[in-house]
Protein backbone atom coordinates (compact mmCIF):
# COMPACT_ATOMS: atom_id res chain seq x y z
CA UNK A 1 0.00 0.00 0.00
CA UNK A 2 1.63 3.24 -0.85
CA UNK A 3 1.68 6.47 1.16
CA UNK A 4 -1.28 8.28 -0.69
CA UNK A 5 -3.52 5.22 0.13
CA UNK A 6 -2.40 5.13 3.82
CA UNK A 7 -3.05 8.98 3.79
CA UNK A 8 -7.14 8.53 2.55
CA UNK A 9 -7.41 5.28 4.38
CA UNK A 10 -6.65 7.70 7.60
CA UNK A 11 -8.51 10.01 6.55
CA UNK A 12 -11.85 8.30 5.91
CA UNK A 13 -11.50 6.78 9.31
CA UNK A 14 -11.08 9.64 10.96
CA UNK A 15 -13.86 11.00 8.96
CA UNK A 16 -16.47 8.79 9.87
CA UNK A 17 -15.13 9.11 13.34
CA UNK A 18 -15.54 12.39 13.77
CA UNK A 19 -18.88 11.86 11.85
CA UNK A 20 -20.08 9.29 14.87
CA UNK A 21 -18.95 11.64 17.40
CA UNK A 22 -20.49 14.47 16.15
CA UNK A 23 -24.34 12.27 15.63
CA UNK A 24 -23.98 11.18 19.07
CA UNK A 25 -22.60 14.13 21.12
CA UNK A 26 -25.70 14.37 23.50
CA UNK A 27 -24.18 11.14 24.83
CA UNK A 28 -20.70 11.80 24.68
CA UNK A 29 -19.35 8.40 23.79
CA UNK A 30 -16.56 7.38 25.50
CA UNK A 31 -12.92 6.21 23.14
CA UNK A 32 -13.91 2.41 23.12
CA UNK A 33 -17.38 3.25 21.15
CA UNK A 34 -15.53 5.30 19.10
CA UNK A 35 -12.81 2.94 17.97
CA UNK A 36 -15.30 -0.10 17.67
CA UNK A 37 -17.23 2.48 15.79
CA UNK A 38 -14.45 2.51 12.91
CA UNK A 39 -13.42 -1.46 13.33
CA UNK A 40 -10.49 -0.57 15.48
CA UNK A 41 -9.30 -1.41 18.79
CA UNK A 42 -9.33 1.64 21.30
CA UNK A 43 -5.51 1.69 21.43
CA UNK A 44 -4.73 1.74 17.81
CA UNK A 45 -7.41 4.18 16.98
CA UNK A 46 -5.81 6.55 20.09
CA UNK A 47 -2.80 5.87 18.37
CA UNK A 48 -3.99 6.51 14.78
CA UNK A 49 -6.14 9.56 16.02
CA UNK A 50 -3.08 11.42 17.96
CA UNK A 51 -0.81 10.52 14.74
CA UNK A 52 -2.85 12.03 12.57
CA UNK A 53 -4.50 15.18 14.55
CA UNK A 54 -1.18 15.80 17.24
CA UNK A 55 -3.49 15.39 20.07
CA UNK A 56 -5.96 12.85 21.72
CA UNK A 57 -8.88 12.37 19.85
CA UNK A 58 -10.49 13.45 23.86
CA UNK A 59 -9.18 17.26 23.13
CA UNK A 60 -10.17 17.09 19.52
CA UNK A 61 -13.41 16.87 20.32
CA UNK A 62 -13.52 19.82 22.60
CA UNK A 63 -12.51 21.92 19.45
CA UNK A 64 -15.92 20.91 18.04
CA UNK A 65 -18.06 22.23 20.16
CA UNK A 66 -20.58 24.86 19.99
CA UNK A 67 -18.64 26.59 22.68
CA UNK A 68 -15.77 26.65 21.57
CA UNK A 69 -17.22 27.70 18.53
CA UNK A 70 -18.47 30.44 20.08
CA UNK A 71 -15.30 31.60 21.75
CA UNK A 72 -13.69 31.67 18.62
CA UNK A 73 -16.30 33.57 17.10
CA UNK A 74 -16.11 36.28 20.54
CA UNK A 75 -12.32 36.47 19.20
CA UNK A 76 -12.83 37.82 15.55
CA UNK A 77 -16.14 39.60 15.60
CA UNK A 78 -15.42 42.27 14.00
CA UNK A 79 -13.05 41.30 10.93
CA UNK A 80 -13.01 44.73 10.41
CA UNK A 81 -9.82 45.15 13.17
CA UNK A 82 -8.60 41.88 11.10
CA UNK A 83 -5.20 43.11 8.99
CA UNK A 84 -5.75 43.11 5.36
CA UNK A 85 -1.93 42.02 5.18
CA UNK A 86 -2.26 38.14 4.77
CA UNK A 87 1.38 37.46 4.59
CA UNK A 88 3.05 35.68 7.04
CA UNK A 89 2.19 37.40 10.39
CA UNK A 90 4.04 35.06 12.01
CA UNK A 91 6.99 33.24 10.63
CA UNK A 92 7.11 30.54 12.98
CA UNK A 93 3.58 29.52 13.10
CA UNK A 94 4.12 26.91 9.96
CA UNK A 95 0.47 26.65 8.82
CA UNK A 96 -0.28 30.73 8.15
CA UNK A 97 -0.14 30.76 4.27
CA UNK A 98 0.47 33.94 2.17
CA UNK A 99 -2.78 33.73 -0.67
CA UNK A 100 -3.35 36.35 -3.51
CA UNK A 101 -6.19 36.55 -5.35
CA UNK A 102 -6.11 37.73 -8.71
CA UNK A 103 -9.75 37.72 -10.38
CA UNK A 104 -10.12 37.05 -14.13
CA UNK A 105 -11.19 39.77 -16.62
CA UNK A 106 -15.11 39.13 -17.91
CA UNK A 107 -13.74 38.75 -21.32
CA UNK A 108 -11.47 35.66 -19.65
CA UNK A 109 -14.48 34.78 -17.93
CA UNK A 110 -16.78 34.94 -21.40
CA UNK A 111 -14.39 32.66 -23.11
CA UNK A 112 -14.69 29.92 -20.70
CA UNK A 113 -10.79 29.20 -20.80
CA UNK A 114 -10.19 29.66 -24.84
CA UNK A 115 -6.60 30.32 -25.43
CA UNK A 116 -5.58 28.81 -21.92
CA UNK A 117 -4.01 25.91 -20.68
CA UNK A 118 -5.02 24.11 -17.16
CA UNK A 119 -2.56 21.73 -15.83
CA UNK A 120 -4.10 19.22 -13.21
CA UNK A 121 -3.04 16.78 -10.56
CA UNK A 122 -4.87 14.95 -7.53
CA UNK A 123 -3.05 15.22 -4.65
CA UNK A 124 -3.06 13.23 -0.97
CA UNK A 125 -4.09 15.70 1.87
CA UNK A 126 -4.87 15.06 5.50
CA UNK A 127 -8.50 15.79 4.53
CA UNK A 128 -8.73 12.96 1.54
CA UNK A 129 -7.44 13.66 -2.25
CA UNK A 130 -8.21 16.62 -3.70
CA UNK A 131 -8.11 17.86 -7.04
CA UNK A 132 -5.55 20.86 -7.73
CA UNK A 133 -5.87 23.15 -11.07
CA UNK A 134 -3.34 25.76 -12.14
CA UNK A 135 -2.55 28.06 -14.98
CA UNK A 136 0.80 30.44 -15.30
CA UNK A 137 -1.30 33.03 -13.16
CA UNK A 138 -1.92 30.91 -10.47
CA UNK A 139 -3.96 27.94 -8.69
CA UNK A 140 -7.90 28.08 -10.08
CA UNK A 141 -9.35 24.93 -8.53
CA UNK A 142 -8.80 23.12 -5.73
CA UNK A 143 -11.51 20.64 -4.69
CA UNK A 144 -12.04 17.93 -2.53
CA UNK A 145 -12.99 14.57 -3.65
CA UNK A 146 -15.13 11.69 -2.90
CA UNK A 147 -13.64 8.42 -3.19
CA UNK A 148 -16.22 7.65 -5.77
CA UNK A 149 -15.11 11.12 -7.73
CA UNK A 150 -11.65 10.89 -8.82
CA UNK A 151 -12.43 9.31 -12.36
CA UNK A 152 -14.43 12.49 -12.61
CA UNK A 153 -11.28 14.87 -11.70
CA UNK A 154 -10.72 15.76 -15.52
CA UNK A 155 -14.61 16.09 -16.37
CA UNK A 156 -15.10 18.26 -13.32
CA UNK A 157 -12.31 20.81 -14.75
CA UNK A 158 -13.82 20.56 -18.16
CA UNK A 159 -17.24 21.75 -16.97
CA UNK A 160 -16.10 24.48 -15.62
CA UNK A 161 -13.34 25.47 -18.07
CA UNK A 162 -15.08 24.17 -21.55
CA UNK A 163 -12.28 25.83 -23.75
CA UNK A 164 -9.57 25.39 -22.02
CA UNK A 165 -6.49 22.89 -23.04
CA UNK A 166 -6.72 20.76 -19.40
CA UNK A 167 -3.20 18.95 -19.17
CA UNK A 168 -2.25 16.06 -16.14
CA UNK A 169 1.15 16.65 -14.35
CA UNK A 170 1.44 14.37 -11.71
CA UNK A 171 5.09 15.45 -10.62
CA UNK A 172 4.45 19.29 -10.51
CA UNK A 173 1.30 18.88 -8.16
CA UNK A 174 3.31 17.01 -5.45
CA UNK A 175 5.14 20.29 -4.98
CA UNK A 176 2.37 22.67 -5.32
CA UNK A 177 0.40 20.14 -3.11
CA UNK A 178 3.46 20.60 -0.71
CA UNK A 179 3.40 24.26 -0.40
CA UNK A 180 0.11 24.34 0.22
CA UNK A 181 -0.46 21.46 2.68
CA UNK A 182 3.04 21.24 4.28
CA UNK A 183 3.95 24.97 4.15
CA UNK A 184 7.34 25.83 5.95
CA UNK A 185 8.15 29.26 8.04
CA UNK A 186 10.66 30.57 5.27
CA UNK A 187 8.60 30.46 2.36
CA UNK A 188 7.51 34.23 2.10
CA UNK A 189 6.80 33.76 -1.40
CA UNK A 190 2.74 33.79 -2.37
CA UNK A 191 0.58 31.59 -2.85
CA UNK A 192 -1.68 33.16 -5.96
CA UNK A 193 -5.25 32.05 -7.28
CA UNK A 194 -6.83 33.00 -10.09
CA UNK A 195 -10.34 32.52 -10.05
CA UNK A 196 -13.79 33.27 -12.12
CA UNK A 197 -16.88 34.55 -10.51
CA UNK A 198 -18.80 37.61 -10.45
CA UNK A 199 -17.89 40.42 -8.73
CA UNK A 200 -19.63 39.52 -5.28
CA UNK A 201 -18.67 36.27 -5.39
CA UNK A 202 -14.67 37.58 -5.88
CA UNK A 203 -15.78 40.57 -3.07
CA UNK A 204 -16.85 37.84 -1.14
CA UNK A 205 -13.88 35.71 -1.42
CA UNK A 206 -11.07 38.35 -0.75
CA UNK A 207 -12.90 39.14 1.92
CA UNK A 208 -12.57 35.37 3.36
CA UNK A 209 -8.93 35.69 3.16
CA UNK A 210 -8.91 38.51 6.23
CA UNK A 211 -9.98 35.23 8.52
CA UNK A 212 -6.85 34.10 9.82
CA UNK A 213 -5.97 30.35 10.89
CA UNK A 214 -7.65 28.19 13.28
CA UNK A 215 -10.32 31.57 13.78
CA UNK A 216 -13.69 31.49 12.69
CA UNK A 217 -15.98 34.34 11.70
CA UNK A 218 -19.98 34.21 11.10
CA UNK A 219 -21.89 34.66 7.87
CA UNK A 220 -23.09 37.98 9.18
CA UNK A 221 -19.46 39.64 10.55
CA UNK A 222 -18.25 38.67 7.23
CA UNK A 223 -21.35 40.45 5.53
CA UNK A 224 -20.74 43.56 8.20
CA UNK A 225 -16.77 43.54 7.03
CA UNK A 226 -18.01 43.73 3.22
CA UNK A 227 -20.17 46.68 3.95
CA UNK A 228 -22.93 44.22 2.56
CA UNK A 229 -24.63 44.01 6.57
CA UNK A 230 -28.09 42.81 4.67
CA UNK A 231 -26.03 39.69 2.09
CA UNK A 232 -25.06 37.33 4.99
CA UNK A 233 -27.54 34.68 2.92
CA UNK A 234 -26.03 36.07 -0.50
CA UNK A 235 -22.65 35.51 1.34
CA UNK A 236 -23.87 32.05 1.88
CA UNK A 237 -24.57 31.21 -1.86
CA UNK A 238 -21.06 32.57 -2.88
CA UNK A 239 -19.10 30.52 -0.47
CA UNK A 240 -20.90 27.39 -1.66
CA UNK A 241 -19.05 28.29 -5.02
CA UNK A 242 -15.77 29.05 -3.40
CA UNK A 243 -13.84 27.01 -6.39
CA UNK A 244 -10.52 26.82 -4.73
CA UNK A 245 -10.86 25.21 -1.12
CA UNK A 246 -8.72 25.34 2.01
CA UNK A 247 -6.37 28.18 0.35
CA UNK A 248 -9.76 30.68 -0.07
CA UNK A 249 -11.34 29.37 3.78
CA UNK A 250 -14.84 28.88 3.14
CA UNK A 251 -14.45 26.23 5.96
CA UNK A 252 -14.00 29.06 8.43
CA UNK A 253 -17.27 30.23 8.24
CA UNK A 254 -20.07 29.52 10.80
CA UNK A 255 -23.37 30.12 12.07
CA UNK A 256 -23.65 32.65 14.30
CA UNK A 257 -25.06 29.77 16.99
CA UNK A 258 -21.48 28.15 16.93
CA UNK A 259 -23.28 25.60 14.65
CA UNK A 260 -20.98 24.67 11.84
CA UNK A 261 -23.32 25.55 8.70
CA UNK A 262 -23.15 23.73 5.58
CA UNK A 263 -20.07 23.45 2.98
CA UNK A 264 -19.34 22.66 -0.58
CA UNK A 265 -17.29 19.70 -0.23
CA UNK A 266 -18.99 17.85 3.17
CA UNK A 267 -19.91 19.02 6.63
CA UNK A 268 -17.60 15.98 8.36
CA UNK A 269 -14.50 17.54 5.86
CA UNK A 270 -15.81 21.27 7.41
CA UNK A 271 -15.57 19.72 11.16
CA UNK A 272 -12.18 18.06 10.10
CA UNK A 273 -10.74 21.17 9.00
CA UNK A 274 -11.59 23.46 11.94
CA UNK A 275 -10.48 20.27 14.52
CA UNK A 276 -7.31 20.17 12.79
CA UNK A 277 -6.53 23.76 12.45
CA UNK A 278 -7.21 24.30 16.06
CA UNK A 279 -4.82 21.11 17.40
CA UNK A 280 -2.19 22.50 14.93
CA UNK A 281 -2.53 26.02 16.48
CA UNK A 282 -1.92 24.32 19.89
CA UNK A 283 0.94 22.45 19.00
CA UNK A 284 2.74 25.32 17.40
CA UNK A 285 2.18 27.29 20.99
CA UNK A 286 3.22 24.56 22.81
CA UNK A 287 6.56 24.36 20.89
CA UNK A 288 7.49 28.05 20.68
CA UNK A 289 7.06 27.87 24.88
CA UNK A 290 9.36 24.56 24.90
CA UNK A 291 11.68 26.88 22.69
CA UNK A 292 15.38 28.15 24.28
CA UNK A 293 15.06 31.76 24.71
CA UNK A 294 17.43 32.41 21.94
CA UNK A 295 15.77 30.11 19.43
CA UNK A 296 12.27 31.91 20.12
CA UNK A 297 10.94 32.38 17.23
CA UNK A 298 10.43 36.39 15.81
Amino acid sequence: MNSSTEINRTYECMARAIAFMRENHLHQPDLATVAQHVHLSEYHFQRLFTQWAGISPKRFWQYLTVEYAKAKIAETKSLLDLTNDIGLSSPGRLHDLFVKLEAMSPGEFKAGGKGLQVWYGIYATPFGECLIAWTTRGICNLHFLDPTSKDSAENLLRFEWLNADIVQDKQAVEVIGDRIFQPIATNTQPLVVCVKGTNFQIQVWRALLSIPFASMATYQSLAIAMGRPTAARAIGNALSSNPVGYLIPCHRVIRESGEMGGFRWGLERKTVLLGWEASRTQNLAKESRNLPNNLACK
